[in-house]
Protein backbone atom coordinates (compact mmCIF):
# COMPACT_ATOMS: atom_id res chain seq x y z
CA UNK A 1 0.00 0.00 0.00
CA UNK A 2 1.13 3.27 -1.12
CA UNK A 3 2.33 5.48 1.90
CA UNK A 4 0.31 8.26 0.79
CA UNK A 5 -3.14 5.91 0.60
CA UNK A 6 -2.00 4.99 3.77
CA UNK A 7 -1.97 8.15 5.65
CA UNK A 8 -5.30 8.89 3.92
CA UNK A 9 -7.16 6.04 5.26
CA UNK A 10 -5.58 7.10 8.52
CA UNK A 11 -6.85 10.53 8.14
CA UNK A 12 -10.55 8.73 6.87
CA UNK A 13 -10.87 6.74 10.17
CA UNK A 14 -10.09 9.64 12.66
CA UNK A 15 -12.32 11.76 10.43
CA UNK A 16 -15.73 9.50 10.51
CA UNK A 17 -14.69 9.07 14.17
CA UNK A 18 -14.81 12.57 15.14
CA UNK A 19 -18.02 12.90 12.82
CA UNK A 20 -19.43 10.11 14.99
CA UNK A 21 -18.75 12.10 18.27
CA UNK A 22 -19.44 15.27 16.67
CA UNK A 23 -23.34 14.19 16.40
CA UNK A 24 -23.69 12.19 19.27
CA UNK A 25 -22.54 15.12 20.97
CA UNK A 26 -25.55 17.02 18.89
CA UNK A 27 -23.17 19.16 16.95
CA UNK A 28 -23.53 19.68 13.49
CA UNK A 29 -19.78 20.54 13.32
CA UNK A 30 -19.97 16.56 12.53
CA UNK A 31 -20.63 17.59 8.85
CA UNK A 32 -17.74 18.76 8.55
CA UNK A 33 -16.16 16.05 9.72
CA UNK A 34 -17.90 13.85 6.95
CA UNK A 35 -16.87 15.92 4.39
CA UNK A 36 -13.09 15.60 5.26
CA UNK A 37 -13.29 11.61 5.66
CA UNK A 38 -14.97 12.12 1.79
CA UNK A 39 -11.94 13.76 0.39
CA UNK A 40 -9.82 11.75 2.44
CA UNK A 41 -11.39 8.22 0.98
CA UNK A 42 -11.25 9.94 -2.28
CA UNK A 43 -7.43 10.09 -1.99
CA UNK A 44 -6.54 7.39 -0.70
CA UNK A 45 -8.44 5.41 -3.52
CA UNK A 46 -6.82 7.52 -6.16
CA UNK A 47 -3.21 6.31 -4.42
CA UNK A 48 -4.37 2.89 -4.61
CA UNK A 49 -5.74 3.14 -8.45
CA UNK A 50 -2.21 4.51 -9.33
CA UNK A 51 -0.08 1.80 -7.64
CA UNK A 52 -2.27 -0.55 -9.91
CA UNK A 53 -2.44 0.79 -12.88
CA UNK A 54 1.77 1.32 -12.36
CA UNK A 55 2.14 -2.47 -11.29
CA UNK A 56 -0.16 -3.58 -14.29
CA UNK A 57 2.00 -1.40 -16.52
CA UNK A 58 5.43 -2.37 -15.22
CA UNK A 59 4.49 -6.12 -15.93
CA UNK A 60 3.50 -5.24 -19.39
CA UNK A 61 7.03 -3.66 -20.21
Amino acid sequence: MPRNALYASIVFVLAVCAAVVSFVEGNWLGVIWVLMAGVASNIAWYYLRKEKLERAAGQRG
